[in-house]
């Protein structure tokens, strides 16, 4: 039976093949190479590819000893970060051509581990709305998503195994579900961000994708330190309680949405899960507002030098955003920030009766990709109160297009969030 080509392989698989050394690193970063050779002048997912560096690190991890829990896997890594071999443009013209000195700690972290860089794939403008030349792999006319566009299709074209992204808003969730790859946020503070382009200094926060749970563990275990986090086992699905966290903007879901959700929510019951409704607390109603107003402000301080010297080269959209955020003054921002930090204490309530959370990661299908990058509603408020956040793909809508949920873990129980993320992408799959 003839095997399939390398390129296809999940993070996890081939990192025991590379462990026991029954494939070579250099011929797993060959094969992504030939498939990006072959997709990219559709998908347009890198801003910067350096091949030649790429294989002669793989050549170096095939004669040498393994080196960490990434050893030889080929890595994409979100135009955000900055890379000392590699431009880093942030999404913007501004940036056109900037090199900077040194690694951002996640790329240094993600070499250290044995990740092979195989190049930097595209960002919206500063990790906020303008959209890049990226394309869904599942339709080429729809939108993959937004800021991590190019991390998500790349994983989702099979160019890669594993690629970081971040998320402000919903940047990591959104484009893992258009795309249909695992897309995890973890719990806010895990990992470091020094050496990205900073967009809010309270919600920022790295993560990753793969095409499972386990790929997305493995590179979440590489970036915080954590060994726990690595899915070692499966829990029995028996007595598991999720909380069905439809959220505040329920009636703008579509109806293959809504569909989905009850074949899954049935199919739950049937194992012996205790999926309960969980009622929108008072205090969760306005959290997504919340978001927007703090990303405004937080923005247009981390900004404030573009938006001085270079707002010619600053989108509409964004100038919007950072205006507003100029307009509200310290005193409005610091109660709105008591007002969130205030939630994040509450957010325990919601993890009394259930082990995690499952709440829409966007309203269904990616939209056309002329009309922008998706709707951020559904990552807000979990941005906004750093609960780590993990994205399913489960199923397609009626235009073949992915589908899927997220799962919404306490803050910190990110190993028990990929652990029974992991049970459940295992026992249902595709619905």
């Amino acid at each position: 039976m003839k095997q399939p080509p390398l390129h296809r392989l999940g993070a996890a698989d081939a990192a025991r093949l590379l462990a026991r050394r029954e494939i070579r690193a250099v011929d797993l970063v060959r094969s992504c190479l030939d498939r990006i050779d072959e997709r990219e002048p559709e998908i347009h997912a890198f801003v910067h590819l350096d091949a030649d560096a790429a294989l002669e690190h793989a050549r170096r991890l095939d004669t040498g000893a393994l080196h960490g829990l990434l050893h030889g896997l080929p890595l994409g890594v979100k135009d955000l970060f900055d890379t000392y071999d590699m431009p880093s443009s942030y999404g913007s013209p501004i940036y056109a051509g900037h090199r900077a000195m040194a690694d951002a700690a996640v790329v240094a972290i993600c070499r250290e581990a044995g990740a092979v860089v195989l190049g930097k794939t595209v960002t919206t403008e500063f990790a906020t709305f303008k959209p890049g030349p990226t394309r869904n792999p599942f339709d080429l006319a729809r939108t993959p998503g937004g800021s991590s566009s190019g991390s998500a299709a790349a994983v989702a074209d099979c160019m890669l195994p594993l690629a970081l992204g971040t998320q402000t808003a919903a940047s990591i969730v959104r484009p893992a579900a258009y795309c249909g790859v695992v897309g995890f946020k973890p719990s806010f503070g895990r990992v470091p961000r020094s050496g990205m382009k900073l967009l809010s200094e309270s919600l920022d926060t790295v993560g990753c994708f793969g095409r499972s749970v386990e790929d997305a563990a493995l590179m979440g275990a590489a970036l915080t330190g954590d060994k726990d986090l690595l899915v070692q086992g499966m829990p029995e699905l028996r007595g598991l309680r999720i909380g069905l966290f439809q959220g505040t903007a329920w009636d703008r879901v579509s109806p293959e949405t809504v569909q989905l959700w009850e074949e899954l929510v049935a199919r739950m019951n049937a194992e012996g899960i205790v999926a309960r409704d969980v009622p929108i607390p008072s205090w969760f109603s306005g959290l997504s507002d919340l978001q927007a107003d703090v990303m405004a402000v937080e923005a247009s301080m981390s900004l404030s030098d573009e938006l001085r010297r270079h707002p010619e080269l600053l989108s509409a959209n964004l100038m919007t955003m950072l205006e507003k955020g100029q307009q509200t003054d310290g005193r409005t921002h610091s109660q709105n920030m008591v007002v969130a930090s205030a939630a994040k204490a509450k957010a325990f309530e919601l993890f009394r009766d259930h082990d995690v959370l499952l709440a829409p990661s966007a309203a269904g299908e990616a939209g056309w990709a002329h009309e922008g990058t998706g709707d951020p509603m559904y990552g807000r408020s979990w941005s906004l109160i750093g609960l780590p956040c993990l994205h399913l793909p489960l199923g397609r809508g009626k235009h073949g297009m992915p589908l899927g949920f997220q799962l919404i873990g306490k803050a910190f129980g990110d190993a028990n969030l990929l652990s029974v993320g992991a049970s459940i992408q295992r026992q249902f799959g595709s619905l």
